[in-house]
């Protein structure tokens, strides 16, 4: 080998080596030595909580996109209003409507226990609950990166302006990605987390009454539940099976049956189309890129090393 082929080997493998470290906070194997029980612990709380509603496992993978989006994956979302923080709770996004914090205080009282400490970050069990729940309704696996910290901050503010509203247009949706470090084939595939969950009559009222991207019975059929003026939290579901994890999601934007506006922006006309088209056939390849996106969302800016904190409480900081 040549002087010049080893220099260039020799910087592939610095920029290789510089580039796994800036990862290196978080790694699946996180908690193994720590407390072993920690992740089985989070699936059976989270396993008994769907037992008892199966709507949570959208809330808990809503909660841990809403996170994500806010200034990184931190916890920020759990954080109640006090005198310094300005609770992400009551941003337009979340206010009477993120749920699952009950679930989350309950996990993190057991895996505490179990654990003998304070060891597992609010922001990990978020990341956690989310995979479980995807699974447990039907949904694909994937190992989650741990060692997250908690932030002592949170911003109803930009809670406000990163959390993609049902409102957007493609343009806008593909910014607010970007924005997050995320590119078309992420938006596409983690809107699929609306294969699960309901939207509130409020969030799709306008595109029942005024877009024409819509099938005309499909309108119709909503306008009886979700009327011009009242019943904004009148709950309609995403997709014809709202607990079960499939492919319906899909296979409705290409019959125009989206239920908000944000979603049908992916199938109507525009570059995203192809994919919602590939996915509303192949349930394999949308579950293997779903679990490829969440692990990449979970990346998105994490507090790791001594930055945040591990929280005693999830809804306060130390």
């Amino acid at each position: 080998m040549n002087i010049i082929s080893f220099l260039s080997l020799f910087v592939s493998f610095i920029l290789t080596i510089g580039f796994a470290s800036s990862h290196s906070g978080l790694s699946s194997s996180y908690y193994d030595r720590v407390c072993p029980e920690a992740l089985p612990t989070i699936k059976r709380v989270v396993e008994d909580a769907l037992a008892q509603e199966r709507r949570m496992g959208a809330s808990l993978l809503r909660l841990h996109f809403h996170d994500c989006f806010v200034n990184g994956c931190d916890a920020s979302i759990l954080l109640d209003q006090t005198s310094t923080i300005d609770s992400e709770k009551n941003a337009v996004p979340n206010a009477n409507s993120a749920r699952g914090f009950e679930v989350i205080d309950r996990i993190k009282f057991e895996v505490d226990e179990v654990c003998g400490r304070p060891v597992v970050s609010c922001a990990d069990i978020l990341t956690v609950a989310a995979r479980d729940s995807v699974v447990a309704l039907g949904g694909p696996s994937w190992r989650v990166k741990l060692g997250r910290r908690d932030s002592t901050t949170a911003s109803r503010t930009a809670a406000n302006t990163s959390i993609p509203s049902p409102f957007m247009d493609l343009p806008a949706l593909i910014k607010n990605f970007k924005d997050q470090g995320l590119d078309e084939d992420d938006l596409v595939v983690l809107s699929g987390a609306h294969t699960l969950g309901f939207a509130q009559c409020r969030t799709f009222r306008s595109r029942i009454y005024n877009d024409t991207n819509i099938d005309p019975a499909f309108a119709s059929h909503l306008r009886t539940i979700c009327p011009q003026v009242g019943g904004n939290s009148t709950l309609a579901p995403l997709d014809p099976t709202p607990s079960s994890f499939d492919v319906k999601y899909f296979t409705n934007l290409v019959s125009k049956k989206g239920l908000l506006s944000s979603d049908q922006a992916l199938f109507n006309g525009g570059e995203t189309g192809e994919l919602v088209s590939k996915y509303s056939r192949d349930s394999e390849e949308f579950f293997e890129d779903f679990a490829k996106s969440m692990i990449k969302m979970g990346d998105i800016k994490p507090l790791t090393g001594n930055r945040g904190q591990i929280r005693n409480n999830c809804r306060m900081i130390n």
